[in-house]
């Protein structure tokens, strides 16, 4: 199931590993790990309705996190994030080529497994498509769930398509895998039903308000539910990512984004995600640096509750 091309690194003083998430060791045997969460690769695209090329998103943010990795630890944060956290990188996993089915099987499956072995799951896209089978996966572990959805787009649209990264949020309250009514969508500028439940604080709203309203009514709304926190980069703007697959004009800074992901540490936090970074349309790797930086924060909200 897990890409296991490459070898574990035995002894980080004598090699570097350029291959895993801040030149995390590689593990492919993450069940049996001791690692707190596991970041695993999912190089899908099969359901984008725009640009293709997401599927090249988990190498282009492993790659360049080697950026990331010289720091011992991030600012504004005052602590190494590995000296709280045990984390690992599986690699990507493998499904038949061209099949979206058993792509949905196969991330739901490992996802399961991991759960049930006590891990947790910061998972990489691909499109967002990812996130109904990552959804699926938690709801059976943790029970119904908050989302905070970070996006232009509200992924709402019931067009009826099974495969499609705009209607995973159209199926997942009616699969009761998330309470609408304990979810925000954040960075929201394009068409959307307003009257399906979601808290929508649309672009707009969010880059004028102070990010410390927005995040107090984030926690709010979800309250004391269990959180999944998916983020689709193209909620930043173009000028901060234009290497994705539906970009809109208008969207969030990266610098307010990760304003507000830091105000969300308080939050039960039991999955995560970033998705639909597609570096063929990239610019000199900003969108995959932004997305790695996004996924480190995500991590030191993690690690600063211990």
């Amino acid at each position: 199931m897990i890409n296991s091309t490459l070898g574990n690194e035995t002894d980080n003083s004598l090699v570097s590993n350029a291959f895993g998430f801040l030149r995390l060791p590689l593990n492919f045997q993450p069940y049996d790990s001791d690692a707190d969460w596991v970041i695993t690769g999912v190089p899908f695209d099969m359901a984008t309705s725009g640009r293709a090329g997401s599927r090249h998103g988990p190498a282009a943010i492993r790659q360049v996190s080697t950026n990331l990795a010289w720091e011992s630890h991030r600012w504004p944060w005052n602590f190494k994030l590995t000296e709280k956290l045990k984390i690992v990188d599986c690699g990507d996993v493998v499904f038949a080529f061209g099949d979206a089915q058993d792509m949905s099987d196969k991330l739901q499956a490992h996802t399961e497994k991991l759960l049930a072995a006590g891990k947790k799951c910061l998972t990489f896209g691909g499109d967002h498509f990812v996130t109904l089978p990552l959804l699926r996966a938690h709801a059976k572990h943790f029970g119904k769930m908050a989302l905070v959805h970070f996006d232009a787009h509200t992924d709402t649209y019931g067009n009826g398509s099974k495969f499609d990264h705009g209607t995973m949020f159209y199926h997942a309250p009616k699969e009761g895998l998330i309470d609408p009514t304990h979810s925000v969508q954040i960075g929201i500028r394009t068409e959307h039903d307003s009257d399906n439940g979601f808290t929508v604080l649309d672009a707009g709203q969010v880059n004028d308000r102070a990010a410390a309203d927005i995040i107090e009514q984030v926690k709010q709304i979800v309250g004391d539910m269990p959180v999944y926190l998916t983020f689709d980069i193209d909620c930043l703007d173009p000028a901060f990512a234009p290497g994705t697959g539906t970009p809109v004009v208008g969207g969030l800074t990266s610098d307010r984004a990760l304003k507000i992901l830091r105000g969300l540490q308080s939050l039960n936090i039991v999955g995560m995600d970033v998705v639909e970074v597609a570096p063929a349309y990239d610019q000199s790797e900003i969108t995959a640096l932004a997305a790695a930086t996004v996924a480190l924060d995500m991590l030191y909200i993690q690690a600063a509750k211990k």
